[in-house]
Formats: C-alpha cells, sequence, structure tokens
C-alpha cells in the first residue's frame, strides 16, 4: 500500500509539473464556461436598424424613438427612399428596415389604423425572427399607451413582414456557408498539419530535406493536393446545396472561387504552422481541433451573431479567419453582391495569409535544421 501510496503521488507530482496537463484540466473548462456562457446567446442588443419615414410626423418620431430607446436596435441609418433599401442591406450593418406609410399619424388618428412595414433580413432566419418580433412587440405596447388620445380609444398598428433574400426563412441559407467554412478549414487545416507532423514523427521528414527537394518544394508538395480537393469539395457543396435545398449562387462564380482559394490557401498555411508547432500527430489534432472547430462554431458567427456577444468576443473574433469569410459566403452565395461590398474582408484575409505563409515557411525551416 506505501508503494501505491507512493505511486500516486508521483503521478500528482508528474502532472502539476505538466503545463500543458494542467492546461487541459482547467484551462479549457474554464474557457468553455466564460464562452458558452456569453457567446452562445439568442439574446439580441444592439441590433442595427434603418428607418424610412415617408409620413416623417409627431406619431413616426416618437415610434422610432421608442424603437431606438430600447436596448435591442441602434438606428444606423435614416433612408430617403426605397431605392436604398438594398444597398443598405448589402453593407451588412443593418438587421431591419422600418417603413411608414405617407401620413402615417393622421391616418391612424382619424381612422385608428396605419401601415406599417418591416423589412429583415433573412440570410439569419433566427435574427431576422427575433428583430421583428422585438419590433412588433414595442410596437404593440406603445399601441396600448397610447389608445385613449382616439375618441374611440381603439388604435390599431399591425406591422407587415417582409424578409430580404429569404422569404420563407429557409436554415440552409444559415448553415450552407457555415458548413463550406468548418470543411475547408477540416480538410486544409487539419489534414495538411497531421500529414507533415506524420513525416516529422516517422522519420521521414529527415529524409525529404537531405534529397534535392528545398523545403519550400516539400511544404507545396504537401499542400498542393488538399488545395485541389478543397476546391472539389467547395463544388460538390455548391451543387448538392442547389440541388437539394435549391440555395444558387446570387453572385459571381468567379469571385467566389477566387476567395475560396485565398481561405484555402490560408487555411493550408494554418495547418503548416500547427504542424510546426507540433510534435506528434496526436498533439496535431487536438491543436487543430481545440483552435479551430470551436472558435469556427461559436465566434465565426456561423450560428450566434457576433455583435450581441460582449466586446471582448467581437474584438477575439477579428483573428479568426473564418469570421470574415462566412461573411464573404454571405454576400456572395445570398445577396449577390460584389467585391465592393467584401473588399474589407478580402484585404483581412489576404494580410492573415501573407502573415501565416511567411510565419511557417519560416519555422518550419528553423526547425528541420
Amino acid at each position: 500500500m506505501k508503494i501505491f501510496i507512493g505511486f500516486v503521488k508521483k503521478e500528482f507530482l508528474h502532472i502539476f509539473r505538466d503545463v500543458r496537463t494542467l492546461i487541459i484540466l482547467f484551462g479549457i473548462p474554464a474557457s468553455q464556461i466564460f464562452i458558452f456562457g456569453y457567446a452562445v446567446s439568442t439574446d439580441i442588443q444592439n441590433a442595427g436598424i434603418a428607418v424610412l419615414d415617408l409620413s416623417n410626423d409627431e406619431i413616426t418620431t416618437e415610434i422610432t424613438s421608442r424603437i431606438e430607446s430600447s436596448d435591442f436596435f441602434v438606428l444606423k441609418e435614416r433612408l430617403q427612399s426605397e431605392k436604398e433599401i438594398d444597398e443598405a442591406f448589402k453593407k451588412g450593418v443593418i438587421r431591419q428596415v422600418i417603413i411608414f406609410e405617407n401620413g402615417f399619424g393622421e391616418r391612424l388618428q382619424k381612422e385608428g389604423v396605419a401601415d406599417l412595414l418591416i423589412i429583415a433580413d433573412g440570410s439569419e432566419p433566427n435574427v431576422a425572427n427575433l428583430v421583428t418580433g422585438y419590433t412588433k412587440s414595442i410596437i404593440s405596447t406603445w399601441v396600448s399607451e397610447n389608445s385613449n388620445i382616439q375618441n374611440s380609444g381603439i388604435m390599431s398598428i399591425e406591422p407587415e413582414v417582409k424578409m430580404y433574400y429569404n422569404p420563407n426563412l429557409e436554415s440552409q441559407f444559415m448553415f450552407v456557408p457555415g458548413t463550406i467554412t468548418i470543411i475547408l478549414v477540416l480538410v486544409c487545416a487539419l489534414m495538411t498539419s497531421i500529414t507533415i507532423t506524420r513525416e516529422k514523427e516517422n522519420g521521414t521528414m529527415e529524409v525529404l530535406l537531405v534529397s534535392p527537394l528545398r523545403p519550400i518544394h516539400i511544404i507545396l508538395g504537401k499542400v498542393a493536393p488538399y488545395l485541389l480537393l478543397s476546391l472539389l469539395v467547395m463544388l460538390v457543396i455548391l451543387f448538392l446545396s442547389w440541388i437539394v435545398f435549391h440555395l444558387p449562387v446570387q453572385g459571381s462564380m468567379v469571385l467566389l472561387l477566387l476567395e475560396t482559394i485565398l481561405y484555402i490557401v490560408l487555411a493550408l498555411s494554418l495547418g503548416i504552422m500547427i504542424s510546426t508547432l507540433s510534435k506528434t500527430t496526436q498533439q496535431a489534432m487536438f491543436i487543430s481541433l481545440l483552435g479551430l472547430m470551436m472558435p469556427t462554431i461559436l465566434l465565426s458567427g456561423f450560428i450566434f451573431p457576433i455583435e450581441y456577444m460582449p466586446e471582448v468576443y467581437n474584438y477575439l473574433s477579428m483573428i479568426i479567419p473564418p469570421r470574415w469569410f462566412i461573411v464573404i459566403l454571405k454576400n456572395i452565395l445570398i445577396k449577390g453582391t460584389g467585391l465592393a461590398f467584401i473588399w474589407k474582408e478580402t484585404l483581412i484575409l489576404f494580410g492573415m495569409t501573407i502573415f501565416l505563409i511567411a510565419f511557417s515557411v519560416k519555422n518550419f525551416k528553423v526547425r528541420q535544421q
């Protein structure tokens, strides 16, 4: 028994001396609590909206102020005509447009009824349902509080709701771009990091390095198949989405493929970087899955909108490539926008790619020398 107790003490000491084990035991659960507690949320806060007030009277101003003063919405734009609605949505800063009919206040006071139209961005069905529901609730509360201004004591505003880009609120409009992003990360980063790490683990990397091939040639030879396979996977997903879910590509197919190639190269560079930091395939898999899967699902805007998370998560998500690629995919696939609306995200991905390539190649040479 004394020998057994001594053995257990030795194991405890071994665990406490291993920083990586302590991180797995305590760091990962703590980080998951914070991520799931704050990032995984269906609450709406500070959602961007635009208002097209064709009446511009006292009542419409009061309703607009009531909506704006809530914690749910932030007024981003005041539109002048219906022609500006499409461009406002394509900018990606608003979730809905509220349109007051001409003579809204006068008709409401005389007839007790007025028309109000809510147009929501249906590219994210869950958010669209939430923002329209909150807006209708605020308007209903205002009506109940102000019904006594009518002689009859009855006043009614029944907002008409329309969905932009996704009239039927089909969930695949949200899940297809996210699925593409996750699959490309897995195929590129995970498989590349495992392939290169396996060469080092088996001792065959040294054989390749003493061959006439240079390190850059070895890296290109390792990642080239995954570049072609990832493009093929992308085309297969788009074809299946079109056949099964009737999800067409609204924008330029050429632009979509170019953006995809940029993202694939970035993911491949990320895989090479992971391989330089890993000694075994198990470490490479652990880093890839922990460092890519969880942030891609939770902090990329795939399921949970980033703008409704605490500010620290917004800044943290800026270093996650899938966040920017999902924006690009949704704009091209669903909204049909061009490079003029996604140039910022494209530049960010390009800058990340250059950095990762330079870092990975340099670190690869150092580690193998």
